[in-house]
């Protein structure tokens, strides 16, 4: 693959959406203060000279990375309880390639604390900027809404609100406390930023007691100043490590394909299992959701994610989901019963 960029066309509508959601650079305005960068980008990243648009061109996805349409009942009637309630979900904020699945099968990503994030990570396509403040009715409607639909597992997630004190932790509180009581028979789990360490706010989040509580990685521990040029790679194995130090079940995720090594990813499997024996792992390919966003460097193949997992497994992670489609939350239901039944008996 050939390091020149490649010049391209789209729509201006198209664009503009882009340039709406994601107006700073990749790194945003703090990517300054994280101190020079280990991993550099300039010959691969979105190049606006003169005005033309342009990018690396990877080529055409392989077949193994086809992802389900979204239809059917289940997938509308879900949709429609997630307007009706105004309710964010990461399926559709970070254009998650399993929707489709995923709704269809009565399953859903809900994301509070509004979608707009204060950090602007290189791969994700939540939208970046100032939030709106906080919506304090948020933990009843999701509850609410959670009630209706019927589900056996959830996951909630958030965006980073490092403009709040406490990073968003006492409505992470109340939303897992208000879904337990409206769901009692619901197992919860719920995906969460590091809270820039601060381990009074991660406390808040944990004494709310979810089934299985997870913070992602995201990449090995080189690309991090290029990919989350706003958290740390040993912040966020002390997170994880906190996390379970509590009793929770442990899960963290990250994705290949960005420009890691073989040995990278196991390096970071090694690692994270060393620093929290967390119980779960999730491995996926990463796909560049829009042109402002970090360059795809390879096509993991499935054989390769197969060997991730053997790693995992063999150092101790409980449950691995490896595979080219697998994001943090994809079949989060089938893995909770795996870990949850396994933890209980031991």
């Amino acid at each position: 693959m050939s390091d020149s960029p490649l010049p391209t066309t789209g729509s201006s509508a198209s664009l503009e959406r882009t340039l709406s959601r994601h107006p700073r650079p990749l790194g945003g305005d703090t990517a300054r203060n994280v101190g020079p960068a280990v991993f550099g980008l300039s010959n691969q990243i979105l190049n606006n000279q003169d005005g033309a648009i342009q990018q690396r061109a990877i080529g055409k996805k392989p077949d193994w990375l086809r992802a389900r349409m979204a239809g059917g009942e289940a997938y509308l009637n879900l949709k429609s309880i997630i307007t009706e309630n105004k309710l964010h979900t990461v399926c559709q904020e970070a254009s998650c390639p399993n929707m489709g699945e995923c709704w269809s099968r009565g399953t859903a990503t809900i994301m509070i604390l509004g979608d707009t994030c204060t950090r602007s990570c290189g791969f994700c396509n939540v939208k970046t900027g100032k939030p709106a403040s906080v919506d304090l009715d948020e933990p009843r409607r999701v509850a609410e809404s959670l009630a209706r639909i019927g589900l056996k597992h959830v996951v909630i997630t958030s965006v980073d609100r490092d403009d709040l004190a406490d990073g968003g932790a006492a409505i992470w509180a109340e939303t897992i406390e208000r879904v337990r009581a409206a769901c009692p028979q619901m197992t919860i789990e719920v995906l969460v930023g590091d809270f820039k360490g601060v381990e009074r706010d991660i406390q808040t989040v944990c004494d709310a007691r979810p089934e299985i509580i997870s913070h992602n990685m995201e990449t090995v521990r080189r690309m991090h100043p290029a990919v989350r040029p706003q958290a740390k790679y040993e912040r966020s194995l002390r997170v994880l490590r906190q996390f379970h130090s509590t009793g929770l079940v442990t899960k963290t995720g990250i994705m290949v394909g960005i420009g890691e090594h073989d040995h990278e990813v196991a390096e970071v499997i090694h690692e994270v299992a060393d620093w929290s024996n967390a119980e779960v792992l999730t491995i996926g390919q990463y796909l560049q959701p829009t042109r402002n966003h970090l360059p795809i460097d390879r096509w993991v193949h499935p054989d390769l994610f197969a060997s991730f997992k053997s790693t995992a497994l063999a150092v101790g992670f409980k449950v691995c989901e490896s595979g080219p489609l697998v994001r943090s939350s994809y079949r989060a239901d089938e893995q909770a019963s795996l870990v949850l039944n396994r933890t209980r008996s031991e």
